[in-house]
């Protein structure tokens, strides 16, 4: 099969925590798992927004950082051995004579599935991009070096200049956290407010007040150009409302607007919809359409609870209803994980 055909029993849209619980879910009853994702990472809002956020509903975590859930659940699913195929979303889907689906991929990729689970929160995500010219020439660059809008791996970053741009939560949460590898770092904000959690703001100006420290606070400042050759970044423009340019000298930014959300190709399924969420049966999380399946956020019932608990609850009743449809004369037998044990552990 060519490398951009694939052929698997469940496509998840989505990698977020749901969609890599979802992986566990379904290998436990020997069922193989691809996932499809619009973001270049996997993790979703909590590896994209906040990372280094707390989460206190997860069960047996009274605390766990967003970030580290996230490892936690990739280890889990890594025994299945998923495909994945990232920075890219689902732009088709089309019903096959066999009962199947052929899932196409703005990459290319075709992967031929028995079934569609659908776990994409509240729709697909991308970046939010400052309107600076010629800034498509500095994105994917490499690590830690060009326009990154999510940090992938810490240590990329360690000894580089570093401009951080905007105000929020994900702004300052890497530059607290990058503070401790990065030579230089500058904090590009319109203004002397911020919109992040009180804590993050004040541990952020303690790292500013240090002349000798790597933070710099450059407010009110909005970005304005880019400066460099050949794609490689050499220097950040900034200027303020009334127009005086400063040049930052850096090897990477970091814009952190936010990300824009939408159903994307998924509104044009046909399937039932309620307010941009997938209706589905509770109690297998089967859409209108048989063979496509939503859970987490974007799915929606009676008495629904927008948790990430709910979500992985609703990722076990889609991967049974899943297996019954797929091997519909073979019954299961269902163990519990205690007995059944997992692949690449010891018992």
């Amino acid at each position: 099969m060519p490398a951009s055909r694939h052929e698997t029993d469940v496509v998840i849209v989505g990698a977020g925590p749901v969609g890599l619980f979802a992986v566990f879910e379904l290998g436990m009853l020997g069922l193989r798992a691809r996932l499809v994702d619009s973001l270049a990472g996997v993790g979703g809002q909590c590896q994209a927004l906040y990372p280094e956020k707390p989460i206190y509903d997860i069960p047996g975590y009274p605390k766990i950082m967003a970030g580290e859930l996230v490892q936690r659940l990739e280890q889990q699913a890594a025994p299945f051995q998923p495909g994945y195929h990232l920075d890219q979303r689902v732009e088709t889907l089309a019903p096959q004579d066999d009962g199947r689906w052929r899932v196409g991929t703005s990459a290319g990729a075709e992967i031929d599935c028995g079934a569609v689970m659908v776990a994409a929160g509240v729709g697909a995500f991308g970046p939010n991009r400052p309107p600076l010219e010629g800034l498509l020439d500095y994105e994917g660059q490499g690590p830690g070096v060009g326009v990154h809008y999510m940090v992938g791996r810490r240590e990329d970053f360690r000894d580089k200049r570093l401009v951080i741009a905007g105000g929020g939560d994900s702004a300052l949460d890497w530059t607290l956290s990058l503070a401790e590898l990065a030579r230089k770092i500058y904090v590009v904000h319109r203004r002397d407010k911020f919109r992040a959690a009180p804590e993050s703001v004040q541990r952020m100006r303690e790292l500013a007040a240090d002349r000798d420290g790597p933070v710099e606070l450059v407010v009110p400042y909005q970005l304005h150009a880019l400066a460099g050759s050949g794609g490689q970044l050499e220097g950040v423009d900034v200027a303020t409302l009334d127009g005086d340019v400063r040049r930052l000298e850096a090897d990477a930014l970091l814009p952190f607007f936010g990300l824009s959300m939408n159903l994307g190709p998924i509104a044009e399924w046909g399937l039932n919809l309620d307010r941009s969420t997938v209706v589905v049966d509770p109690a297998t999380c089967e859409s209108s359409t048989p063979g496509i399946y939503a859970v987490g956020d974007i799915a929606s019932y009676p008495g629904k609870l927008k948790l990430i608990l709910s979500g992985f609850s609703e990722t076990a009743l889609a991967a049974h209803a899943i297996y019954k449809r797929l091997h519909p004369d073979q019954p299961l037998h269902w163990e519990y994980s205690t007995s059944k044990g997992v692949p690449g552990f010891a018992e």
